[in-house]
Parts: structure tokens; C-alpha cells; sequence
């Protein structure tokens, strides 16, 4: 068993994995990575020019900032009126419809960004004279987290620390494009959501709609693996879910974290960024720490929210563009002066693709 990351990166097994994919021979096909991590790598590692003509490496709504929809960065912003916002660093630079977080704060709003979870807890606790509110934003990884935030903030007593709960669940997401109008012959899923949700959640989709998915890591190695496991599921015509990263990801999931989960939050409707508002894909906490949900805490009104019409995130989010084809993309829209949260995150498919591909495109 490989144990150290340099072998995850050898060129000669890459080179070989490779030339199996291309042994496989098979007709034009169309895979997903749902994670903006996997994204990321892909560009950085020039995965897409290494593999066949023949298959096509598109990415999804695998970017919780991203996903979040307008609603969201605009009640932050709201919220900033009356409390501290604390704030993971891509939620920051994000547009709402009408300013976004980092305008507010040149403004003389208090919003701090912070690289923990716990941080944001620890400001309530220092600063009790503020009303400290955390944006919650994030997939199943980041969710337990928050989850343990809630269970100390009720331990303690901490009456002026509350969230702004954006958080968002994959599974219900790869449905909906299964059963949209994407056409994609295979999932590359998220490793880390994997880590904490194992492999069952997958299998309607793999039932379902007869779509393979494969959970794979994010070393070159471990992305050619999982394409080359889904491109030999392809081949076979079966749909199964697969375990590419058996390191990391146990069958059954991280059982704690899913108890913590379900111990704090309950499943919601919930919408997302070009996706619409999608059935049981979304978190609010339970009953018993609603003196913790910012929206209903401060009573948060805000005006419709107006969507940059120049801005096409949501069909990147939907796998059914790409960045090249934005026409605002690297000219109007760039890192330092962004249209929308995909050319934002740090996990964003607009800043990956203009972060390693920009000069290629």
C-alpha cells in the first residue's frame, strides 16, 4: 500500500494509468467532478490535456460558496447592520445583489474572517457586549464543525454567538442533475463529503439513473485512478459505486460525525445557485437551538435578490458551460474584480480554470 504523497504524484505510474485509459477505447464519453478540491487539482496537475480526446472532464456545483445562493450573501450583509459577521475568507470577496462583504467592512461594518470555526465562538465568548454571527457555509465535511460550535454554545450558555446556516448536502444535488438536462456518463465524487457520508448515498444514483460513480482522492494518482475506474465501468455498461479512496473512506462513512449531524440539524429544502430550489439538500438546526439561527434571531428582511445578468455561474454550476465560454470571463471577470463566486472561491471552477488554464485558453 502506497503511504507517503510523493507516491501519489509518481510520473511513471501516472504515465501508465494514462495509457490504460487510452487502452480502453471507448466512444465519446462526458464524466463530472463534483468537488471544487478535485477542480482545483485537475487544472493544477493538466489532467484534461493528458487524457483522450475522447473523454470529457467537466466540473459541478462542487463549491459550497459558490452554490450558495444570492439570498445568502445578502442577508450577511444585512446582518452586518446589527453584528460582527465572522466569515471563512471565500465567503468575503463574494457579490451579493447590491454590495458584498469585503465593501461593507471598508465601510466600518465588523466582519472578521477567521480560518476556524471555533474562532468565531471564541469572539463571542471574549467579546460579550457584541452579538457575534457566524456564516455557516460549507458541504457535509465542514457541517460537523458547526454541529460541535452549536452543542459548546448551548453547553456554555453563550447567548450572544448565533449562524447564518447555508449549509448544503451533495447527494440531493447529483440527483437533481441526473435527472436534468445534463448528460453525464459518470461521477468522480467528492472525497472528503466521502469521508464523512461513506458510499451508500451514491447508490441511488448509480440505481437509479445508471450513472457509475466513483469516490476518488486528490493526488494526480488518485484522479486517474477514478477516471480510469469509471471509464471501465462505462465499458462494462454497469453503474456501481466504487472506492477509489480506501484510505481515507470507510463504506459506512464517519458514524460520530453523522450522529452529530443528526443530533443538531435536521434536513431542509433548500436552494442552490442554478439549481433552483432542490428537496432535502440543505441543513437548519433543530428546535432546540433555534436561539442559535440567526435568521430568526435578528428577523432578517431583505429585498428580492437580483442575479448579475452578465454572470453564467449557474450553468458552470450545472456542468452545462464552461468558463471559456463566458464571454466576460478573464476580461470583465477576474480574480480582483469578480462577477460572480465562481471566479472567487478558492475552489471555484472560473478561478481554477483562470488560475492554470488561462494561457493554454
Amino acid at each position: 500500500m502506497m503511504k507517503f504523497v510523493d507516491e501519489f504524484q509518481d510520473k511513471e505510474i501516472a504515465q501508465g494509468l494514462i495509457k490504460e485509459i487510452e487502452n480502453l477505447s471507448l466512444r465519446d464519453v462526458t464524466i463530472m467532478e463534483v468537488c471544487g478540491t478535485h477542480t482545483m487539482e485537475i487544472g493544477r496537475f493538466g489532467i484534461r490535456s493528458l487524457l483522450p480526446q475522447e473523454v470529457r472532464v467537466i466540473a459541478g456545483p462542487g463549491c459550497p460558496v459558490c452554490v450558495a445562493p444570492q439570498k445568502v450573501i445578502d442577508q450577511a450583509i444585512k446582518l452586518a447592520e446589527v453584528a460582527t459577521i465572522v466569515t471563512y475568507g471565500d465567503m468575503y470577496r463574494v457579490p451579493g445583489s447590491y454590495s458584498s462583504l469585503q465593501k461593507e467592512k471598508a465601510k466600518g461594518r465588523d466582519i472578521r474572517v477567521v480560518y476556524s470555526a471555533l474562532d468565531a465562538l471564541q469572539i463571542a465568548e471574549k467579546e460579550t457586549e457584541k452579538e457575534i454571527v457566524f456564516l455557516a457555509i460549507g458541504f457535509e465535511t465542514t457541517v460537523p464543525a458547526t454541529g460541535s460550535l452549536m452543542l459548546t454554545a448551548k453547553r456554555k450558555e453563550i447567548h450572544n454567538f448565533s449562524i447564518l446556516c447555508a449549509h448544503r448536502l451533495i447527494p440531493p444535488a447529483m440527483i437533481a442533475l441526473s435527472d436534468g438536462e445534463l448528460n453525464v456518463d459518470g461521477y468522480l465524487c467528492p472525497g472528503h463529503v466521502s469521508v464523512i457520508i461513506g458510499e451508500k448515498p451514491y447508490e441511488p444514483i448509480a440505481e437509479r439513473f445508471h450513472i457509475p460513480c466513483v469516490i476518488a482522492g486528490f493526488e494526480p494518482i488518485d484522479i486517474l485512478m477514478g477516471i480510469y475506474l469509471l471509464l471501465g465501468q462505462i465499458k462494462d455498461n454497469r453503474a456501481e459505486v466504487e472506492n477509489g479512496y480506501k484510505r481515507a473512506v470507510r463504506p459506512e462513512g464517519n458514524l460520530e460525525a453523522q450522529a452529530l449531524i443528526a443530533r443538531v440539524f435536521r434536513t431542509v429544502d433548500s436552494e442552490w445557485r442554478g439549481l433552483g430550489e432542490l428537496p432535502a439538500s440543505g441543513l437548519a438546526l433543530r428546535e432546540e437551538f433555534k436561539e442559535f439561527d440567526a435568521e430568526q434571531k435578528f428577523n432578517i428582511e431583505i429585498e428580492l435578490p437580483k442575479e448579475n445578468p452578465d454572470c453564467i455561474c449557474g450553468e458552470i454550476l450545472k456542468g452545462l458551460r464552461t468558463p471559456p465560454e463566458c464571454t466576460n470571463f478573464g476580461r470583465i471577470c477576474t480574480p480582483d474584480e469578480p462577477i460572480g463566486p465562481c471566479m472567487v472561491s478558492s475552489e471555484g471552477t472560473c478561478a481554477a480554470y483562470y488560475k492554470y488554464q488561462l494561457r493554454r485558453l
